[in-house]
């Protein structure tokens, strides 16, 4: 049985494991093959120990018999998404949600979308936005199945040690 809790210090790596992962999977063929190689859960743990957290930002991880098999992380919508600290705090923003491949499709996936929807709204945000890649149609699927829906702005996304700009679908629902 899976269960959805807030993230701590110590599942960090584990964060970064099931996110590099994750990539790999969902990301083949969309994002180039040696930005996908060349990803490390050392440097992605490295990385989110050191990352400013927004205010009131939510990651929860959904763990299985011990073992984090996905997470999602939310909070104040991004102003822009290339590292601005500024934030929407009139809307809810899911940042990222990821699945471990090896538990997709088990609904691990619907129980921290919907949990990150809860937090959102117990928050006050009246609207819940995310950014999904244009070619990730898994993805799209997934979140139009849940009440989303792309709500017509467009942006570019630039993979870390990549030049090529793919692009991106913001989606957006009520809460």
């Amino acid at each position: 049985m899976v269960e959805i809790r807030a993230h701590s210090e110590s599942d960090i790596d584990a964060v970064a494991e099931v996110n590099v992962r994750t990539w790999r999977s969902a990301y083949a063929g969309i994002i180039p093959a040696e930005v996908l190689d060349a990803l490390d859960p050392a440097e992605v743990a490295r990385r989110n120990r050191n990352r400013a957290t927004p205010p009131g930002a939510v990651t929860l991880v959904a763990e299985e018999h011990g073992t984090i098999v996905g997470f999602a992380s939310f909070g104040p919508g991004r102003v822009e998404q290339t590292g601005s600290d500024e934030y929407d705090m009139s809307v809810g923003e899911l940042y990222a949600i990821y699945v471990d491949p090896g538990h997709q499709r088990a609904g691990t996936g619907q129980l921290l979308l919907a949990a990150a929807m809860a937090g959102l709204a117990e928050a006050g945000f009246p609207e819940m936005r995310l950014w999904v890649l244009a070619e990730n149609h898994p993805a799209r699927r997934f979140y139009e199945r849940h009440g989303l829906a792309p709500n017509g702005e467009t942006n570019y996304y630039t993979p870390r040690g990549s030049t090529v700009e793919l692009p991106e679908i913001r989606y957006a629902v009520r809460l």
